[in-house]
């Protein structure tokens, strides 16, 4: 049996959680020493897409991705304005990335874009009554266990081209961990030619402007020094950019990125300003 990792804007809620994994373990052919996680994420898309991302690549590197499913449940509505009587939410996908790691999710927005480039090939699953509001205990959590238990091949799928899931383009926040860090969606390959380390960089965020130093790590500044510098996610050779303030944490009000751009919201447009 394959393990899964669940990643979603609902699971922060431990009755969520446990539903699901009492439905997916429910359509399991021997639900014995079931390997299941959480990942907590926003209702942003562009989120969804950066933490399917990095658990993507941190399951390719140090992982055992042929024997990994991730299911992502970010579904926002966000392909309609209009009532949705049944809550017909996104087109469930199933994807298989050249790794062997499969995905399982709708594909609202931005989910799979960051892992567009790794894409095998990629199907609808038309097998599935898509009705229905709870559609991640109800809907995917078969899918996903068909996929623990290597049944892909025995469920109605039908191939799909990879255009369907949309290029994102333009830089925006990825995700703010529990210091307050704002991880990007910017490359250290793309401040190559533009600036320097040691360079000031204006950076525009939630209709914030402020001067942030360009240095190799979080602690190539000073503390209490606004930096943006290649951080902990992504490629090994191409880290996104990260941008915050090093702190010791024994200040009376030890801010960090967060606070330097008004609590500003994951999946907000990020500008650098010449």
């Amino acid at each position: 049996m394959k393990k899964l990792i669940v990643i979603g804007d609902l699971f922060a809620d431990s009755l969520t959680c446990q539903e699901i994994k009492s439905a997916t373990e429910g359509y399991l052919k021997s639900p014995v020493d079931v390997d299941m996680n959480f990942v907590t994420s926003t209702p942003s898309t562009i989120h969804t897409a950066f933490l399917v991302s990095q658990i993507v690549q941190t399951e390719e590197s140090l992982g055992r991705p042929m024997e990994t499913v991730i299911f992502q449940n970010t579904d926002p509505r966000i392909h309609t304005s209009n009532s949705l009587n049944k809550a017909e939410g996104a087109i469930p996908m199933i994807i298989k990335l050249k790794s062997g790691i499969y995905l399982t999710g709708p594909n609202a927005g931005y989910v799979y874009s960051m892992v567009k480039e790794k894409i095998e090939v990629a199907f609808e699953y038309k097998g599935v009554n898509v009705h229905g509001q709870f559609h991640s205990r109800d809907l995917y959590s078969k899918i996903s266990a068909h996929l623990m238990d290597y049944m892909e091949n025995e469920m109605e799928l039908d191939e799909i081209g990879v255009d369907v899931v949309p290029d994102l383009k333009g830089s925006y926040i990825a995700h703010i961990d529990n210091f307050g860090n704002i991880k990007t969606t910017m490359t250290h390959e793309s401040f190559k030619g533009k600036y320097e380390f040691g360079d000031m960089v204006n950076v525009k965020i939630n209709n914030v402007t402020k001067k942030a130093k360009y240095v190799p790590s979080l602690f190539g500044g000073v503390p209490g020094e606004l930096v943006i510098y290649p951080g902990s996610s992504g490629k090994q050779d191409d880290r996104f950019l990260e941008i915050t303030i090093w702190r010791h944490f024994t200040e009376v009000k030890p801010t960090t990125g967060i606070d330097e751009f008004n609590t500003p919201r994951v999946g907000a447009e990020i500008e650098i300003l010449k």
